[in-house]
């Protein structure tokens, strides 16, 4: 059961990262239109629509990845008290209650949203040629399946937990810096040297 968990994980973390590089994509993007307004007095009308759109397809395929690696925010004032059982007691509540029905609301009203928009080859209409807006339109189911996905495998750790009263392990991944780790890790290494 633990590969399958991980093995979602993963999926859930490679498709973040590779939505990641369009953070990227898009400061260059912006970069290039700044200079092309005031430098070259050429602005793209289209622009402003396709910074949107990469902004966007970046923010809902990270959903996944963020929830594969515990990191939505959420409010552990006394939650991070709780054992671990109570935890995933809770959890599972709120996935069952909440979670699931409204990502499946995301993903048909989505996906309606997202034919519609492809039957008539819709187009921005912020600027005259507007970029095509299907593609990012189709962003939105797909992110809800991810999130059902990762959501499931979710549901599986609550009940494992549950069981065996422990949370199970998940995919390691970069951290930030913390401080007390960093200097205990510094203070090792003195006290290991003569």
């Amino acid at each position: 059961m633990q590969r399958v968990l991980l093995f979602v994980d993963r999926i859930s973390s490679w498709v973040g990262q590779a939505f990641s590089w369009l953070i990227v994509a898009l400061t260059f993007l912006i970069t290039w239109e700044v200079f092309a307004r005031y430098a070259l007095n050429t602005p793209n009308p289209w622009a402003f629509d396709l910074m949107i759109m990469m902004y966007g397809s970046a923010f809902m395929m990270a959903g996944a990845y963020t929830l594969a690696k515990n990191g939505h925010v959420r409010g552990d004032v006394l939650y991070t008290f709780f054992p671990p059982r109570l935890q995933a007691g809770l959890d599972l509540l709120l996935y069952v209650v909440f979670f699931i029905p409204g990502v499946i609301a995301l993903v048909w009203a989505g996906t309606t949203y997202a034919a519609e928009s492809l039957a008539i080859q819709e187009h921005s209409t912020l600027t005259a040629n507007g970029p095509p807006l299907y593609p990012f339109k189709m962003v939105i189911p797909l992110a809800g399946v991810l999130l059902l996905l990762q959501g499931a495998a979710e549901i599986v750790r609550c009940l494992v937990c549950l069981r065996a009263g422990a949370w199970p392990s998940r995919e390691a991944d970069v951290e930030e810096v913390d401080v007390d780790k960093l200097k205990a890790m510094v203070h090792a290494d003195e006290a290991g040297t003569p």
